[in-house]
């Protein structure tokens, strides 16, 4: 299949992982750019990068990896697009510029990991989590000039079972795949048919930022006392949806301290993993 596969993160590097084992192998990645990494910021390559560049290394393929800095950048690459029948985005931070999506003879498929229209937006898995929603899944829909708004080809839903954002992430990355091997060859044959999204449904989430992770002292007391087994499973809910980034964190004598891991038990918050200022996770008992 003739395809360019957009995506940078871990979320889309599994993604694409399936795509290649299954050998639908794309003509070109389009990733963001080397970034720093880490406490010494490490130039470091996109996950999606590293695959490809493992995949060339080891069968002798030829995909090519293009990294545009924005949108302007992007543009400039119509050319190689317009060459390809269609194009896959999966976890992309950049807007794909019209021109770009109608330079696919097939369109665009977006992966977005939500039953959309519900959790349009940035943030979807940490989203469905605070919300305590019970259900959450994978849309795979065709991109228009608005976000998360195409028409749906397949939504496949699964249950959200007390995961966290990262195991949340691995699921349904992994369920991403399976959904893309299964339907692109019918895609590509025009078997595949797409229904509009229904606006009335729609939902919307908001990128999180650090001060959306913090829990005062005061908070975290009343939830860990029992007095409060509603604000005990926001708290649990935050730090299972939050966490790695933002992160979620307090103040422990003084000190900022992340909290990692917590469970709910007889209405009281039970911390089982902090990270205090300067030091180490640790488990607690």
């Amino acid at each position: 299949m003739n395809y360019i596969f957009f995506g940078t993160p871990e979320f889309a590097a599994i993604i694409l992982k399936k795509l290649i084992d299954a050998e639908i192998i794309p003509s070109a990645l389009v990733c963001n750019p080397d970034r720093p990494i880490g406490r010494h910021q490490i130039i470091t390559p996109p996950p999606t990068k590293e695959l490809i560049q493992k995949l060339n290394k080891d069968t002798g393929s030829d995909v090519k990896i293009l990294q545009p800095e924005n949108k302007n950048e992007l543009k400039e690459l119509i050319s190689m697009f317009s060459s390809c029948d269609f194009g896959i985005v999966a976890a992309y931070s950049k807007i794909i510029p019209d021109e770009v999506i109608n330079s696919f003879r097939l369109g665009v498929i977006g992966v977005h990991p939500s039953l959309l229209p519900k959790f349009r937006g940035p943030s979807p898995i940490q989203s469905v989590i605070l919300a305590d929603e019970k259900d959450t899944g994978i849309t795979l829909f065709l991109i228009d000039d608005k976000i998360d708004h195409g028409q749906i080809i397949e939504s496949k839903a699964i249950k959200i079972e007390n995961r966290n954002y990262e195991k949340l992430s691995v699921e349904l990355a992994g369920l991403a795949g399976d959904m893309l091997v299964n339907i692109l060859p019918k895609f590509v044959r025009g078997e595949t048919t797409a229904s509009p999204q229904d606006e009335s449904q729609a939902t919307y989430t908001n990128k999180f930022t650090g001060d959306d992770g913090y829990i005062s002292p005061d908070e975290l007391k009343e939830a860990m006392s029992g007095k409060n087994r509603t604000k005990a499973a926001e708290i649990e809910r935050k730090i299972c949806a939050l966490n790695p980034e933002p992160g979620v964190y307090t103040f422990i004598d003084e000190k900022r301290t992340k909290l990692l891991e917590a469970v709910v038990s007889d209405g009281k918050l039970m911390l089982t993993k902090i990270q205090r200022e300067g030091k180490t996770p640790i488990e607690l008992n």
